[in-house]
């Protein structure tokens, strides 16, 4: 037969590790319009997510809500849509207790005032029994019949916004709601009001993981009083790249060029070293990221991309297309150019302004050369073709220096510029 089994000392449960933060920050004038934008962002995915939860009302089950989370991690990032989610049910549930409180508070003075309105005028109370005391007079009486018609109405539609679901909830408080149309008893100004009201509906706030140092990931609090925040990158980019479709939309164009950039090989170490910093830089653009949304962004609008190669985009745009684009009212600078540049190529047509020969009779009578190449030119960034026979009586013909070679550093088709002729000055000796 076994032993009894050995039983343990009892011991005290400790109190939860986790703490709740709520203080001030002192921060920058850059960081608070970032923490400010991100705030009323994140306060208008907030604001949506509640009126979708209300809207579902009893309806609300497993599925709807992986369907609004899933929403709002396109729009923001898992973590944030989490938090938001859960904030969504604390204060939709908030909103049922409130609705529970206010329907016995109701039940409750009907209940008494029911119980005196039945007892004789004057009576008084009998503790044996429990009965209340009566009105004193007539006129209490009549005033209380008067609140008890009042209280049933106002219990009616709280009843059956229970039965149904519905709760009434503003973001930002009822209260500061209803101090928009009474500024001057409260002695704000509208701008003053405008700024608390959109301070109240603000949305920055996480709940912590366990495992995780300082909070989560979203929002960290070290020791020392710092305080780390990660952003929704993707929602930024939604943003700069729907601004973007509009404005393509608007000017009635039908496809956009992007460059197909790629940082997977400069990423490497082999290629630049202890570069750490470098390397970093080049890890923090989310080329592929945008890529993948604009693609999908734009499928939706019907509109077309057209990714080209990137090489000498910005050297030949800045070397063709920036002085002549500048005017004595607009300067075009060198990411102007390469736009030019990429749409170019985009569209089939040459970077360079290729320019004829002037005319062999007189060099000035045609003017500045801007003739060049059309579109459906074949070869049109090729090398010029030699013309047979000696240009000169020193060079044979086919034997120049650098005759068919124009294509030595270019990856796209498109040839290498000619170097600038110049003519060299003459020995004083002769």
């Amino acid at each position: 037969m076994g032993g009894l089994r050995t039983l343990t000392a009892p011991f005290v449960v400790p109190g939860p590790a986790g703490v709740s933060i709520r203080a001030r920050l002192r921060v920058s004038d850059t960081d608070t319009a970032v923490l400010r934008e991100v705030g009323l962002f994140l306060g208008s995915l907030a604001a949506g997510d509640l009126a979708e939860r209300c809207r579902q009302g009893l309806t609300h089950g497993t599925a709807s809500w992986s369907q609004r989370k899933r929403e709002l991690t396109r729009r923001s990032s898992s973590r944030w849509a989490g938090s938001i989610t859960k904030a969504t049910h604390d204060q939709w549930a908030l909103a049922r207790r409130g609705q529970v409180a206010h329907m016995t508070w109701l039940r409750g003075q009907i209940a008494q005032i029911e119980a005196k309105l039945a007892r004789p005028l004057g009576a008084k109370a009998d503790k044996q029994t429990g009965l209340p005391r009566g009105y004193a007079t007539q006129q209490e009486w009549h005033t209380k019949c008067r609140r008890l018609r009042m209280l049933q109405n106002r219990l009616a539609p709280v009843e059956a916004d229970w039965a149904a679901g519905r709760v009434r909830v503003v973001r930002g408080g009822k209260h500061l709601a209803r101090t928009r149309h009474h500024l001057d008893q409260a002695g704000l100004t509208k701008q003053v009001w405008r700024e608390r009201w959109e301070a109240a509906r603000m949305f920055l706030a996480a709940d912590g993981e366990s495992g995780k140092p300082w909070g989560n990931e979203s929002i960290r609090a070290t020791d020392t009083g710092q305080l780390s925040l990660k952003l929704p990158r993707d929602a930024q980019l939604r943003h700069a790249l729907t601004q973007l479709l509009h404005y393509t939309r608007r000017r009635g164009a039908a496809a956009i060029a992007i460059e197909d950039l790629d940082f997977a090989d400069a990423k490497s170490r082999e290629k630049h070293g202890r570069n750490k910093r470098f390397r970093r830089l080049l890890s923090r653009f989310p080329t592929a990221r945008l890529r993948a949304r604009l693609v999908a962004m734009a499928a939706e609008q019907g509109l077309r991309i057209v990714a080209i190669d990137p090489a000498y985009t910005s050297r030949w745009g800045a070397q063709h297309w920036q002085q002549p684009l500048t005017t004595p009212t607009r300067k075009t600078t060198r990411h102007d150019a390469a736009a030019v540049a990429i749409g170019r190529r985009a569209l089939g047509h040459p970077i360079r302004r290729r320019t004829a020969p002037p005319p062999h009779d007189q060099r000035d009578r045609a003017g500045h050369r801007t003739a060049q190449a059309g579109p459906d030119t074949w070869r049109r960034e090729g090398t010029r073709p030699r013309i047979p026979g000696p240009r000169t009586g020193s060079v044979p013909p086919g034997c120049g220096a650098k005759a068919g070679d124009q294509r030595a550093q270019h990856r796209s088709g498109h040839a290498a510029e000619h170097a600038s002729w110049h003519q060299d000055a003459l020995p004083l000796s002769l």
